[in-house]
């Protein structure tokens, strides 16, 4: 436990200093603060994004309703949605789709030109198709997302398959185990580490272009609300939104460390 305390301490240590340096900078009047305000103009400018919008009262809903009323609060709720709903697209078509490629040479031959003529499109390219198809709002954001999820999870999930190691293969055809066994209980179980990979990236990847599709078909959400704060000169509301973006994007991903680490125990256990 301390040694984890160390860590978090020593992880602090650099944003703590360049946060004094900026403060100072800003205290100095060395920059502009309509250009590059304070950071305690930009924690003032978080707090009052997340607060309620209105006073409280009682006879119109519950306390917990009105707490979360924020406007910083219903834009994260909104981005999420569109991130959670995307990567669940996305990833749920590129993992039975990687492990068919990875594990049968036709399906690779079949889909590798393809895939490999799209994936160094960028998601950004589509948005103009992305409105044109579906319009403005969830949808063509949705469609964004799915696409820069897919990628990481499709490539990942054709190593992690490819990667098994002969071992194993020899091992379960030397017990007689069938195709379909081989694949769920060899090849699935040793590629996971692969997927896993691949699912952590696809997350940030959606999280990255949520936040460009939000400035462009949607009109709420983290990225919508930072176009917004341009377009009115709120350079303190921008980097709130930024910081919104950059520490939900922190937990996501240390949620992603934890889960990987839960279902991999029995992999470091096998390289222990």
């Amino acid at each position: 436990m301390k040694l984890k305390w160390r860590e978090i301490g020593a992880g602090l240590v650099v944003p703590v200093v360049l946060i004094a340096i900026w403060q100072a900078a800003c205290s100095l009047e060395w920059v502009n603060p309509q250009v590059l305000p304070s950071p305690w103009a930009v924690l003032k400018k978080w707090l009052e994004y997340a607060s309620p919008m209105t006073p409280y009262d009682s006879t119109s809903g519950s306390w917990w309703a009105w707490l979360l009323s924020g406007e910083l609060l219903r834009d994260t709720m909104g981005t999420m949605y569109r991130v959670i709903v995307g990567f669940v697209v996305g990833a749920g078509l590129a993992l039975p789709l990687g492990l068919l490629m990875g594990s049968s040479a036709r399906v690779y031959a079949w889909f590798n030109p393809l895939l490999q003529v799209l994936r160094p499109i960028p998601p950004i390219a589509y948005i103009p198709l992305s409105i044109l198809w579906f319009g403005l709002g969830n949808p063509p954001a949705i469609f964004l997302i799915s696409i820069g999820a897919f990628f990481p999870v499709l490539m990942n999930t054709i190593a992690g398959v490819h990667h098994v190691d002969n071992i194993y293969i020899r091992a379960a055809r030397n017990l007689g185990a069938s195709q379909s066994t081989m694949f769920l209980r060899v090849m699935l179980p040793a590629a996971v580490p692969y997927i896993l990979s691949g699912v952590r990236i696809g997350i940030g990847t959606a999280f990255i272009v949520v936040i460009v599709s939000e400035m462009i078909a949607v009109n709420n959400g983290l990225g919508f609300r930072i176009l917004e704060a341009r377009e009115y000169f709120w350079s303190d509301k921008i980097i709130a939104g930024m910081v919104s973006i950059g520490l939900l994007g922190l937990a996501i991903d240390l949620a992603m460390n934890k889960l990987n680490k839960h279902l991999l125990r029995w992999h470091r256990g096998l390289e222990n």
